[in-house]
């Protein structure tokens, strides 16, 4: 047993999951009417409405313990002060410092370095914007391609379909796949002379986004010859030499810091080829939504924080109701790349078996994290959440105005996001199906056969999170409140947020493979089922 289980805080979460375990949250409601108020908190114009989370005040209180057993309070302290939380590669966690929240980094001052960076992204963008800025023909720009993986294309290519609605050009595009058919598609489309090209990796030696960005390279230069890619690509990356080896201009090159981990970064100059689409005035909004949640995360009490508050559910649900996954359904098509995002920022960080003394673990960590946007989701796997035997507790994110010309699909959209929520807990007894059927004139045993099959057993947790509409300044609200869940979930569960140490086994592996297709004889390494899958390969 770890001592987080062992502890008095966990063994008293397990003795009220066993005591709430026959108590449904529709009589927690007939119990208390004033439970929908009380069980709700603000925040940088988010409302989180959390009354349908199967909990109680007295499991919200031995939650609060928990938090303060594991000195949540002290660690956040500790993250803003810039201090050297990611102990596992010896580094400082600097995403909050991005958005001006942490002026301080492992000792070293650090906002003049964010703010110059930033000033330089704007500077560009608008010269580009502008068309001060012009590719080697003279031609203004017109579209931007993104190149990176990871970290380096979720958060940007999620911003831009968020809020691009109103942009006109430059367009972005995003090139994350080595599969040779997203390249293709992405360049069939363009004109080079019109094509900026931003080469996103801090080492720029990641295998995808390099092959990815040589080939780009050679399309560029087999149109406009070698003199043009000074004009037609950008680098984001900490390696000078190396970019400059790749004929970028060192002008033309973005930095960002070791304490700024990839899937936290699409607030520096990973973000670049979305500042340059959006403009920068909508970046800063992102930035200043960012910013006022971290100032909310640092300052606000354990018991009317929102990322803290969502980090208690969600381990409540993980680790004593036995949820099987996290289920997160915006309902806003422009977010329909958030839940990718998201995957990333939660299953990277805290999907860790060993706690941060190096100790294996003896509960769940993070839950798998899914889901996609309504009300399409209604029509895929709703079936599942509202029948199926496991546990999977669902947020819903509502954007409330709509940012286009049909305010009664609006409507509709915000009267099934509510109606999924009020469904998924209330449910459906036997007594009231045999009541509907017998109203639709069925009788019987064709009656009573039917009835299994439509009685739902509610009682299924889900959270409603409220924006008053889908600008910068709340999407970046939003990214950083899940950002803090997931820092908030890392200190509860003991493990180290900011490593990725599982991501690099199969970039190892892969390299294997690569020499194995090039000589045969260098195979040796390999399975035996590898060997075989490879030899089919290399004969078709």
């Amino acid at each position: 047993m770890s001592a987080l289980t062992e502890s008095a805080a966990w063994r008293a979460l397990i003795a009220l999951a066993e005591a709430d375990r026959g108590i449904t949250t529709a009589a927690r409601f007939a119990q208390d009417p004033e439970r929908a108020r009380r069980y709700a908190a603000e925040a940088c114009g988010l409302y989180l409405d959390y009354s349908k989370q199967r909990l109680g005040d007295e499991v919200l209180t031995a939650l609060l313990a928990l938090a303060d057993q594991q000195q949540l309070p002290a660690w956040i302290s500790r993250m803003f002060a810039g201090e050297v939380i990611n102990a596992t590669e010896q580094r400082a966690v600097g995403h909050v410092a991005l958005r001006g929240a942490a002026p301080v980094m492992d000792g070293e001052p650090v906002t003049a370095l964010v703010d110059g960076e930033l000033d330089r992204m704007v500077a560009f963008a608008e010269a580009v914007r502008s068309g001060d800025w012009r590719g080697a023909t003279g031609e203004k720009i017109t579209d931007v391609v993104n190149i990176g993986i990871g970290g380096s294309d979720f958060g940007p290519r999620m911003i831009w379909e968020a809020l691009s609605q109103n942009a006109v050009l430059p367009r972005a595009h995003y090139l994350s796949n080595v599969d040779g058919a997203q390249l293709s598609l992405i360049l069939c489309r363009l004109d080079p002379a019109r094509t900026l090209f931003v080469v996103t990796s801090k080492t720029f030696t990641t295998q995808e986004t390099m092959v990815n960005a040589h080939a780009a390279r050679r399309w560029l230069t087999a149109a406009l010859g070698e003199a043009a890619v000074a004009r037609h690509f950008a680098g984001v990356s900490t390696s000078r030499p190396t970019t400059e080896a790749f004929g970028i201009d060192p002008a033309l090159v973005f930095g960002f810091w070791d304490w700024v981990g990839g899937r936290y970064s699409l607030w520096s100059a990973v973000g670049l080829s979305a500042l340059i689409a959006l403009g920068p005035a909508r970046f800063r909004e992102l930035l200043a939504g960012a910013r006022a949640m971290d100032l909310h995360f640092r300052d606000a009490p354990m018991h009317r924080n929102l990322p803290v508050l969502m980090a208690l559910i969600a381990l409540w649900n993980t680790n004593f109701l036995g949820a099987a996954s996290q289920v997160v359904v915006p309902y806003a098509q422009r977010l329909h790349r958030f839940v990718g995002w998201l995957q990333q920022l939660e299953m990277e960080s805290n999907g860790k078996g060993v706690d941060r003394d190096g100790q294996p673990v003896d509960y769940p960590t993070t839950p798998v994290i899914w889901g996609d946007v309504g009300s399409n989701a209604q029509h895929a796997f709703f079936q599942l959440l509202h029948q199926g035997p496991a546990l999977n507790p669902v947020d819903f994110i509502l954007p409330l105005e709509a940012i286009h010309g049909y305010p009664d699909q609006q409507q509709l959209l915000i009267a099934n996001c509510l109606a999924q929520s009020a469904a998924l807990m209330r449910g459906k007894n036997a007594d009231q199906v045999r009541a509907e059927l017998a109203a639709q004139g069925l009788g019987g045993d064709a009656l009573e056969a039917a009835i299994p099959h439509r009685v739902f057993t509610g009682n299924r947790p889900s959270s409603t999170l409220l924006l008053p509409r889908l600008d910068a300044f709340h999407l970046g609200a939003l990214c950083a409140l899940y950002e803090h869940r997931t820092f908030a979930l890392s200190v509860l569960w003991n493990i180290n947020a900011f490593d990725q140490w599982g991501v690099e086994l199969g970039k190892q592996l892969a390299r294997d493979v690569i020499a194995a297709q090039a000589n045969p004889a260098a195979a040796g390494t390999l399975d035996p089922s590898t060997l075989q899958l490879l030899e089919r390969a290399r004969a078709h």
